[in-house]
């Protein structure tokens, strides 16, 4: 008997129907709202690599989960995480972010150079039936970039504005200015 998933017990080679329901019930909870996630292999990592780990992860609003493929792959059925479901093969688990999986990324690509045995393998970004590599994934821009590179394009016209404001050009504008007003 092995502890499971939702802190239920059970026995890896036998488990009933209800209690597989009850597990996919509440891993479809958890994963309802979620609509990216990365998949990792963290076979061969000793015990204090793994926790190292997830207190990286935890500090970027990351969370790792180790899930049953199968009842994984029923519980994300219809929703945002399906196409996911191709990327369980083998010993996996999930890591999803409560804040940015793009910085989540960046922190398993890092954990990568640091643990060997550490294998990042597929993700999935805001639902997008197209799946990318976590490698992928952590080179996309993040919520605080693009809300600057936003920020930047705004701002960008009227700083032009000001600069051509302060150039020689805008001395003889007024220079120009002063004498048609002269003249009138």
């Amino acid at each position: 008997m092995t502890p499971g998933v939702a802190g239920l017990v059970r026995d890896d080679s036998i488990m009933s129907k209800p209690i597989k329901q009850k597990v996919t019930d509440e891993l479809q909870g958890r994963y309802e709202a979620c609509g990216s996630a990365c998949v990792i292999d963290m076979t061969g990592m000793d015990v204090q690599q793994q926790e190292q780990l997830r207190k990286t992860l935890r500090a970027k609003g990351g969370r790792v989960q180790v899930v049953k493929n199968s009842l994984a792959r029923r519980a994300w059925s219809g929703g945002l995480l399906e196409p996911l479901g191709a990327a369980l093969e083998g010993p996996c688990a999930i890591v999803i972010s409560t804040e940015s999986v793009i910085d989540v990324a960046k922190a398993l690509v890092d954990a990568a150079k640091a643990f060997n045995k550490l294998t990042l393998k597929q993700a999935i970004f805001e639902g997008d039936p197209d799946l990318v590599t976590v490698q992928q994934l952590s080179q996309m821009k993040g919520k605080r970039e693009l809300l600057g590179d936003v920020a930047m394009l705004l701002s960008s016209p009227g700083r032009a504005l000001a600069g051509c404001l302060r150039s020689p050009q805008s001395k003889i504008a007024g220079c120009l200015k002063a004498i048609v007003e002269k003249a009138a």
